[in-house]
């Protein structure tokens, strides 16, 4: 089968096509035959920075790729609820000892995929998994219901814009930062207030938003030292949750609003073998929700394919993006 490796770790380490065995799916596994993945912030990471400073990353030469979708190839001993035929999708590799799905095939645990949505493209389906779950699992981990101001921090990105989608299905009334005409536009299309952090500051916002109480809920997908405006749009005793919290930060703030912090890493299930049912539990609550119309990916508009893999990445990491950088592997 063809794949996309690498040989080494760098910001600029080439992908290099290469033809490798075809795998077959364990005991617990499917095999799948990759139709799409998407280009995700972690993929990046782990191409820069490669086992010495990510020590999820895998061992060389290494196949990233960790969100997909495709059709079932193989299934492997124990395996009751996939068939060879069936559409599936899911973030079940490129790290540690997991094959990526920058690959024609891929094995995938069978806890960690579900059965595709069956009302969008394949590509629209691999740009949802690991968005998908770190939006779901923030939200949830922050309460979020009926009566909440919910605030997102990058409203257009991958998590954001499913964290919009979702906040709002279960009843909260949802307001998203952006920077550009096109951005704040896509927030509104969601439903959401649109808030344009260039022009207005976190106290304006807060003050014409909440009446200067500040919201219930924040979801920030920006992080970093973006977390210090989070912590200042919070109301007290709010619930802050975090993708990006790799920084040393003064919580005096957090403190005194009685923040509760909640920093959402969902890589645990995959490199740990912990829990990896409850990522095939949240695809297939995804999947419905998808399919009834409350949940609709946002892709880039630029198209990959499999060889254009370091585009992809250069794409995602340039800052252009809005939604998610998918890259086509099989195209029929």
């Amino acid at each position: 089968m063809k794949a996309m490796i690498l040989d080494a770790y760098g910001p600029d380490a080439p992908f290099k096509a290469t033809d490798r065995v075809q795998p077959s799916a364990q005991a617990g596994q499917v095999l799948v035959r990759v139709a799409a993945t998407s280009v995700n912030t972690v993929d990046t990471m782990i191409r820069a920075l490669g086992q010495e400073q990510l020590p999820l990353s895998p061992s060389l030469p290494a196949v990233l790729g960790m969100d997909f979708a495709g059709t079932v190839a193989e299934v492997g001993a124990g395996v009751t609820d996939f068939a060879v035929g069936d559409e599936v999708y899911g973030c079940a590799g490129g790290l540690l000892d997991l094959q990526g799905a920058l690959a024609e095939y891929m094995p995938a645990d069978a806890r960690l995929i579900a059965h595709k949505p069956k009302s969008v493209s394949m590509r629209e389906a691999a740009a949802l998994p690991l968005c998908g779950i770190t939006a779901h699992e923030g939200l949830q981990r922050a309460k979020t219901g009926k009566g909440n101001k919910v605030l997102v921090h990058g409203g257009t990105g991958g998590v954001g814009h499913i964290a919009i989608q979702l906040a709002q299905h279960w009843g909260a009334e949802v307001f998203a930062t952006g920077s550009t005409p096109d951005k704040l536009e896509l927030i509104k299309g969601y439903g959401a207030s649109a808030i344009d952090y260039t022009t207005e500051s976190v106290a304006d916002y807060v003050a014409k938003h909440t009446g200067g109480k500040g919201f219930d809920i924040v979801y920030d997908s920006v992080g970093g030292e973006n977390l210090v405006n989070s912590f200042e749009a919070a109301a007290l005793n709010a619930h802050v949750a975090t993708t990006v919290s790799l920084l040393s930060l003064d919580l005096t703030v957090a403190h005194f609003k009685g923040l509760s912090l909640h920093v959402v890493f969902m890589l645990i299930p995959m490199m740990h073998d912990v829990g990896r049912e409850t990522h095939g539990a949240v695809l297939a609550e995804l999947a419905q929700l998808v399919d009834a119309g409350v949940l609709r990916p946002l892709l880039d508009e630029p198209r990959y394919s499999l060889e254009q893999v370091g585009d992809a990445h250069a794409r995602l990491t340039s800052g252009s993006a809005v939604g998610k950088v998918v890259v086509d592997v099989h195209t029929s």
